[in-house]
Formats: structure tokens, C-alpha cells, sequence
């Protein structure tokens, strides 16, 4: 009698394991916290190879449903209320990037070129840039923010979206079932969803560009063709050459966001004057903020002598946030650590703001960064007896030691000397 064959059952879905590999790869490089099951990365990884399979094994069979969404309060700035972000869990992460890798190369290729946030080898300094060059040719800016997008989003409009540039049905099918899996709050209770998608998943990205790239970009090109903008995730700038057009468009905006279900923010989307020393009229609104940069009137300095020009600089809100930080550091009570100590806790946050904030108008970043200045000389004080309550002796021991090490610092290496 011959021996019995092993029988092979073919899955539904065609789903590559070497495709979930690659995205645990993804989440596990970009960490995050746990979701609703409260399991880490590093506890996922206690068991790769079997967590790893029972993802490939769900979703090839149909079979995955998603867990809730873990939500979490965010503060906005300046204190205008919460901002709910949505945690899934590391299972969750890494489905959600299976699909997304299947999804994106489809959906990349198509989207606007001013369309910036969230894609492959686009980023907000980009976007800044190019909204700083139009500013420059453009009298009047639309500074738009749409309310709420990430808590109205439509669903059935999402997944006509989706359908539009896939086949596959399982994509459809788990992007279905994420779009409705239900946030856990911090007290235990489920919250259903109808509309929305959370705002911290992997795939919530591309499906707002993909949604926004139908709702905005796309019509925006057919119909206002030459208009120029620049839009990163919800947050847009159109250029318009007059306050005529401005008004004209904006009215227009609306209308078309409530075709799609959406809502401009009426407290964020204003028209904005781009005043400089060519254009010296006035208007309610002569500056706005855009990724962290606030675009407005600044003194420059050009091969004739000093003019206006209406660039972008660090705004309010970043530098109190910078300053914030540093003063959380409270680098004058670490006297148990050395300056080198010190500047390596310190010196890849300080780069970070000197290489986003500091690539427009640097000089408005510098104040923020002498502040570290003034925690340093307090540490030294602190720290050795013979400089105790002597300022000056304190400063000049300081400087030597910038003189003979002016790398130590990241701001040191920019001249902000002691």
C-alpha cells in the first residue's frame, strides 16, 4: 500500500510571506507603542517566526479581522482641545503595511506632484520650499486646512477610491474592515465607526492622499488649470494672482468639500496678503503658518542693500515647543555628567531642529539655541566649587572650553558660542 500524500490546501488569497517580513521590518524600524493587546515589539519578537505566520496565514484565508484601535489623547497646541491618534497593535501594523505595499506602487505613480505628505521621496521642506518660490511670484495665498478630515472621512467614497486602482479583492476587503474596526478608549469602552479613519494607522496615510487626490488635487488641476498649491496631508496653500481669484476659488473650495463629505475649517482657512517691499498694500491677513515655518514680511538683504521679502522662518509654535524641550532637559542639574555627557544626550535632537527649522531664515532659530548657552553655564556652576555663584569666571572657563572644542555642540558648530 502506498504511503498517504501530504495535501496542500491552497489559500484564497495569494499573499507573498516574504512580503510580511518586510513590513514587520517596516514597523519594527518605525516602533511605536502597544496597542489594545498591550504587546510590544520586542515582546512580538519573542515569538517572530509563529506571530509572523498567523498574519500571512489570516490574511491569506480571509480570515483576519482586525482588533480595536486603541485611541489616545494628544494635546493640540496652543491648548485648542485633543487630538485623537488611533494605536493598532504591532499584528495590526504590519497587516496594514502588507497592504499598503501592494497598494502603493498602484496609486504612487498617479498622484499630484505638489502633493507632499506621507509619499516616497517627498518631504515637508520640500513642500516649504516650493510654497516659498510661489509666494514670491504670487500676490495672494489661500491658506486652507480642512475640519475633522480624519474623523469624517466617508467610507463608501473611500472604497471607491480604492476600487478604482486595485483588483485584488482582499485589499478591498481589509481596508473595508479597518475603516470600521471600532477605537478602545482608555477605559475599556468600543466606540463604532461609520465614518473616518484613525489617524496613527499605517494605511490611514495612503488612504487620505488617495482620497484627496480625487477630492482636491485632481479636481483642483481640471478645474482651476494653472493654479499652483502645495498640500500635505490636510493642510494646503493655493497661489493666486488676485484677492478676485482668491475669493473666487475659495467659494468653490467649499462647495466641492461638501460634495465629498468634508468641511474647510473656518477658524484655519483664510486668504493671505504676500506683503513685501514690491507689494505694499495691506490686508486683514499678511502671514500664515505652514509646517512648522510661518511665512511673512522679513527683513533680507540683497546685492543693493536691505529689503522686505516674504519668506518663511520658524514660527511661534515650533520655537515654544523648541524652548520647551530644552528647558525639560534641565541640563544645569545633571552635575553627575561631563559636557561630552551632555552633548551627546543633546546633539541629534539639536540637529534635527537645525536641519528642518533652520533650512529657511536660520538666524530666527539662534535665540532658541543660545538658551542651551545658559543651562550650560548654570551646570558648570553647579558642578565645580570654584566657579560657584561666579557668573563671569563661569562664562570665561565656558568659552575656553568652546574655543578648543568648538565641535562638542551642534550649535557651537553654527557659531553660537558661550
Amino acid at each position: 500500500m502506498s504511503e498517504p500524500q501530504q495535501v496542500t490546501v491552497a489559500k484564497p488569497f495569494d499573499i507573498s510571506r516574504q512580503v510580511v517580513f518586510k513590513a514587520w521590518e517596516q514597523v519594527k524600524a518605525n516602533r511605536g507603542a502597544a496597542g489594545v493587546d498591550e504587546q510590544s515589539i520586542t515582546e512580538f519578537e519573542t515569538d517572530l517566526k509563529g506571530n509572523l505566520y498567523r498574519i500571512w496565514n489570516r490574511m491569506s484565508s480571509g480570515s483576519y479581522f482586525p482588533p480595536p484601535v486603541r485611541a489616545v489623547e494628544i494635546p493640540k497646541a496652543g491648548g485648542a482641545g485633543v487630538r485623537v491618534l488611533g494605536v493598532p497593535t504591532v499584528s495590526d501594523r504590519i497587516a496594514q503595511t502588507v497592504v499598503r505595499s501592494y497598494l502603493e506602487p498602484e496609486v504612487e505613480p498617479l498622484f499630484h506632484p505638489d502633493s507632499y505628505g506621507y509619499r516616497p521621496g517627498r518631504s515637508a521642506l520640500d513642500a516649504v520650499a516650493a510654497c516659498r518660490e510661489r509666494c514670491w511670484r504670487s500676490d495672494w495665498v489661500i491658506d486652507l486646512d480642512i475640519r475633522a478630515f480624519f474623523d469624517t472621512l466617508d467610507h463608501d467614497l473611500v472604497m471607491r477610491s480604492v476600487a478604482k486602482h486595485t483588483d485584488l479583492a482582499w485589499v478591498l476587503l481589509y481596508v473595508e474592515r479597518w475603516l470600521k474596526a471600532p477605537l478602545q478608549a482608555e477605559d475599556g469602552t468600543l466606540a463604532r465607526r461609520d465614518r473616518g479613519t484613525p489617524q496613527g494607522s499605517a494605511i490611514s496615510p495612503l488612504l487620505a492622499n488617495l482620497f484627496l487626490h480625487y477630492a482636491f488635487d485632481r479636481w483642483m488641476a481640471g478645474v482651476f488649470p494653472g493654479v499652483p498649491f502645495e498640500r500635505y496631508a490636510v493642510h494646503a496653500v493655493i497661489h493666486c494672482q488676485s484677492k478676485d481669484q482668491a475669493d473666487s476659488i475659495l467659494g468653490r473650495l467649499g462647495e466641492r468639500m461638501g460634495e465629498v463629505g468634508l468641511e474647510l475649517h473656518s477658524g484655519k482657512t483664510k486668504i493671505v496678503y504676500c506683503k513685501d517691499s514690491n507689494r505694499v498694500g495691506s490686508h486683514e491677513y499678511e502671514r500664515f503658518t505652514f509646517l512648522g515655518y510661518t511665512f511673512g514680511p522679513r527683513l533680507a538683504r540683497g546685492a543693493r542693500g536691505d529689503f522686505v521679502s516674504f519668506s518663511p522662518a520658524v514660527s511661534n509654535p515650533a520655537t515654544k515647543a523648541i524652548r520647551a524641550k530644552i528647558k525639560a532637559w534641565r541640563l544645569h542639574q545633571r552635575s553627575e555628567s561631563s559636557l561630552s555627557q551632555l552633548a551627546e544626550a543633546i546633539n541629534s535632537i539639536v540637529t534635527g531642529w537645525v536641519t528642518y527649522y533652520g533650512r529657511f531664515y536660520r538666524s530666527r532659530l539662534y535665540p532658541s539655541l543660545r538658551r542651551i548657552n545658559n543651562y550650560l553655564l548654570r551646570w558648570a556652576m553647579q558642578k565645580y566649587k570654584r566657579l560657584k555663584n561666579r557668573t563671569t569666571r563661569a562664562r570665561a572657563w565656558l568659552a575656553s572650553i568652546a574655543g578648543r572644542q568648538p565641535q562638542l555642540f551642534v550649535h557651537w558648530r553654527l557659531g553660537l558660542l558661550p
